[in-house]
């Protein structure tokens, strides 16, 4: 409303309409010069959206890749886990036979190794005491002990294998965590500058808005004052047809800033849809993540509440 007063202000200090009119063109070149540098910011956000639309595909290679050294890594857990058990059954067995072969070498020991047979089973720590209770049984048990010492050995070395093996998948769990860790924080920025583009791209539709409702309305205002010249300068036809033709450029101008208006509008309404997408495909995956789905609540939420305000943004403008 200023801006029209002043421009009324201003054409009624003017005496002819040739200065009149020269004020009006002045008036439309600095609104040509508004469209221009407005066209220009939504080339830089189109490149801004680009690029994050990159990143994002970036993301989710990296997210995969991942998840797939996860899997794996969990398959080598479970394979390991197999072979242990494996290896525990095939002493528990053998165990078993040298029981047999000793019951059946001397009755006389019987309680000495039935002994010697519990405490293995139940903790390898006492295997020094039990193998010094042999060499007392003398002579005769020379073979059972030899034959007790190898087992010791084997069995050592079989659980100094496993705490080798248990180290490593630690140590891959550990930098597998950390992977898993640095992508989520990556996603938690991306996610943080995706919405601030949002709110960006939004706050830019609604100041050209602002700029269309405001050309529109100087454009009635300049067809107001179009009547009024009309009265005034009807000696003049020349300057009538010229003043007329300039109207129709501007009012051609305007309709094609309208229309790079909905491209750019529509634009803006696809990359709403893929930040939705990108919504729903993160809901899917943070269900193995539990630990993310407050916060993409909040981020879906946001997300509605930006498409409500886009589709009562198009009503009003429609």
């Amino acid at each position: 409303g200023k801006e029209v007063l002043l421009l009324m202000q201003a054409l009624n200090t003017l005496s002819t309409p040739e200065e009149k009119l020269a004020a009006l063109c002045k008036k439309y070149a600095d609104l040509l010069e508004e469209s221009r540098n407005v066209q220009k910011q939504m080339k830089i956000l189109q490149k801004k959206q680009a690029q994050v639309v990159k990143e994002k595909v970036h993301l989710q290679s990296e997210h995969s890749k991942a998840i797939l050294a996860r899997s794996k890594l969990e398959s080598l857990c479970r394979e390991l886990q197999r072979h242990n058990k494996t290896l525990k059954e095939e002493n528990i067995q053998q165990a078993r036979e040298e029981e047999e072969r000793r019951k059946e070498a001397t009755a006389h020991f019987q309680i000495t190794l039935n002994e010697i047979q519990a405490q293995l089973e139940q903790h390898d720590v006492h295997n020094a005491k039990l193998r010094q209770e042999n060499i007392e049984l003398g002579e005769k048990l020379k073979k059972l002990i030899e034959q007790y010492a190898l087992r010791e050995e084997h069995i050592d070395q079989v659980f100094k294998h496993k705490e080798l093996q248990q180290q490593l998948v630690d140590a891959k769990l550990q930098q597998t965590t950390q992977l898993i860790k640095e992508a989520e924080e990556k996603h938690q920025r991306e996610r943080e500058f995706l919405l601030k583009e949002a709110t960006e791209s939004r706050h830019k539709c609604e100041q050209m808005k602002q700029q269309e409702a405001q050309l529109k309305q100087q454009l009635s205002l300049y067809m107001d004052k179009f009547e009024e010249f009309q009265t005034t300068m009807a000696k003049s036809n020349e300057l009538f047809t010229t003043f007329r033709q300039e109207m129709e450029k501007m009012t051609k101008k305007i309709k094609k800033l309208e229309k790079e208006t909905i491209v750019w509008r529509t634009k803006w309404e696809n990359n709403n849809k893929a930040l939705l997408q990108m919504a729903e495909e993160k809901t899917v995956r943070d269900k193995e993540y539990k630990g993310f789905q407050i916060k993409l609540e909040r981020l879906e939420k946001l997300c509605r509440a930006l498409q409500t305000e886009r589709n009562e943004l198009n009503e009003k403008v429609e």
